[in-house]
């Protein structure tokens, strides 16, 4: 039994009602794929494979995938793993990896995904929260050592599975075993598995302290995945690039949910390299891809590289995770007619998007989303909404409903995680007694009330004499500025106005000079008020980032303080 909030009866029927949950698992989805295209490509390698794991790249058509799922899958009954099992996972994106998800899947097992870069400090608090059944690496990885990491943290009751050459213990070799056919089939005859089961848990992204587990069912994932392949276009057999590690919501919810619905080829990468990526969307042709605003801004203005490349294939690119430069979005629709999706998700459910159909406006959509945006729910039915939204000021909680005031966004509806995972007093403080999540990320409705605006996060904001700036919109603006390759502003400590604004950029040429003045005379020319201008400069050869490549701007701003003591 999951130690995490279930939902109510009354919510399950609510949701089936609207058909946004079902009766499917995604075992069963991924099942029906292969038995309607046993020969279409379904998982294909990196061509660095080897380089960042072990083993040729492999190429596995449904037929092929749906065998190599049923042969982990039956491994996994043998290693004593079944239905409520827990398999803590650490793996790169290789080919072994969705089908380890899927078999676990077919097994009722919960798999719980956590980032490669991880090392004893996470992963011993993680291992303390979900009390794993299993644990599950690679015996290679570029630059890790999982097997020795996880030796000296697991519990006896906790078996240690590995996929690649040399494994630690012959009989947790997941490479080459192979279960009982006859006995998988008659587990899942005989195990009653319901959609509403709790399928991954995730974990947060550790910006703001300890990790916290986010349990999802085979429904709140299928609930969500329109969000993505409705505004990005997704059609049936489409080829999708998924470079984000499949640990999270935009790997998951974005691209994996979306091939599943398509039936179409997965075309695997991470850890993320940029020629690779590009030689991949060059060869294997998918019609959406993920990327970063960095990538992307980056592959725009670089006009020598973007000659080289093909990148015709893609109708549209979702990108996220940090505010889009309008002038990065524009570019790619007007230059390459590409539409660049905006998207803004967390693994607890949270699912804003800004799609070409519904804001065709390229620089629209790189600031606003929608704020009552309809989709057609996964189960039929007329599009609807498929999240409850609401702004509440954090200073008297009152409903903000007016333009440009700034309110954390607090949400409810199918797509929402139910609590975290063990912990019931984070759950009580994370959502409000009407049942709405709160977030913790400022929005701001703007367009005559169409739109929500990212802000920032709660304790993000810079207050300076009074003013609440949003960091997040400095960064948005120098974006478009043509020396910088990433800009990140933070507040610097100040005995007279509380906080003043500093900023730490990262050059697109190394070693060039950049004034302070220059940046706050970008600034002042696109109109932002002069009590947000910069008034500390730090130049870094990189900004510091976790794995799932969000900025860690509490990071960025302890080394810059650090910096200026030391000056």
């Amino acid at each position: 039994m999951v130690p995490a909030p279930r939902p109510s009866g009354l919510k399950r029927f609510r949701y089936r009602a609207a058909r946004w949950w079902g009766e499917r698992t995604l075992a069963q989805m991924f099942l029906e794929n292969a038995a309607r295209h046993p020969e279409r490509l379904a998982v294909v390698d990196a061509p660095n494979r080897a380089v960042v794991a072990f083993g040729e790249p492999r190429r596995l058509t449904y037929a092929e995938f749906s065998a190599e799922v049923d042969r982990i899958a039956g491994a996994l009954l043998e290693s004593g793993l079944g239905k409520g099992s827990i398999a803590l996972v650490q793996m790169p994106n290789i080919a072994e990896l969705p089908a380890l998800y899927f078999a676990c899947a077919r097994i009722g097992a919960i798999i719980s995904p956590v980032p490669v870069q991880y090392r004893a400090h996470e992963l011993k608090q993680i291992i303390a929260i979900v009390k794993p059944q299993a644990f599950v690496c690679c015996t290679q990885v570029k630059g890790c050592d999982h097997v020795s990491e996880a030796r000296a943290l697991l519990t006896p009751e906790c078996r240690l599975l590995t996929f690649g050459p040399a494994p630690p213990e012959e009989r947790g070799d997941l490479s080459h075993a192979r279960g009982d056919a006859r006995r998988l089939q008659k587990h899942c005859r005989r195990t009653k598995q319901s959609a509403d089961d709790i399928f991954t848990i995730c974990w947060t992204s550790g910006t703001t302290g300890a990790p916290k587990g986010v349990p999802r069912s085979h429904n709140h994932w299928v609930a969500i995945a329109p969000a993505t392949y409705q505004p990005a276009d997704i059609r049936d057999g489409d080829i999708l690039l998924n470079p984000f590690p499949m640990i999270n919501m935009a790997s998951i919810g974005g691209v994996t949910m979306s091939w599943l619905r398509a039936a179409g080829t997965m075309v695997l990468h991470h850890p993320f390299d940029a020629n690779v990526f590009l030689q991949q969307i060059a060869a294997e042709k998918p019609s959406f891809t993920i990327a970063p605003p960095a990538i992307l801004n980056m592959l725009l203005q670089d006009e020598a590289l973007l000659a080289r490349v093909d990148l015709s294939s893609l109708r549209t690119i979702g990108s996220g995770s940090a505010p889009l430069a309008p002038a990065m979005v524009r570019g790619f629709q007007q230059r390459l007619g590409i539409g660049v999706v905006n998207l803004f998700g967390s693994n607890e459910g949270l699912s804003l998007v800004s799609g070409p159909d519904d804001v065709p406006d390229p620089d629209e959509r790189a600031s606003y989303f929608p704020r009552a945006p309809l989709f057609r729910a996964p189960y039929g039915g007329k599009p609807a909404r498929h999240m409850q939204t609401r702004l509440v000021s954090p200073d008297d909680g009152k409903r903000v409903t007016a333009d440009g005031v700034p309110g954390e966004l607090q949400i409810r509806g199918p797509t929402i995680f139910e609590g975290y995972y063990a912990a019931a007093d984070q759950t009580a403080a994370a959502f409000t007694r009407d049942g709405y999540f709160r977030t913790g990320d400022l929005f701001e409705i703007a367009g005559n009330g169409r739109f929500y605006r990212f802000v920032g996060r709660c304790k993000d904001l810079i207050i300076r004499g009074g003013y609440n700036i949003s960091p997040e919109e400095l960064d948005q603006l120098l974006g478009g500025h043509p020396k910088l390759a990433e800009a990140c502003a933070f507040g610097i400590p100040d005995a007279t106005l509380g906080e003043r604004i500093g900023l730490a950029i990262v050059p697109r040429e190394a070693g060039e000079a950049i004034e302070l003045q220059e940046l706050t005379d970008f600034l002042k020319m696109r109109g932002v008020a002069q009590f947000k201008l910069p008034e500390r400069l730090f130049v870094v050869e990189a900004l510091p980032r976790n794995a799932l490549n969000k900025v860690l701007r509490t990071q960025v701003r302890e080394r810059a303080l650090a910096a200026s003591q030391t000056q």
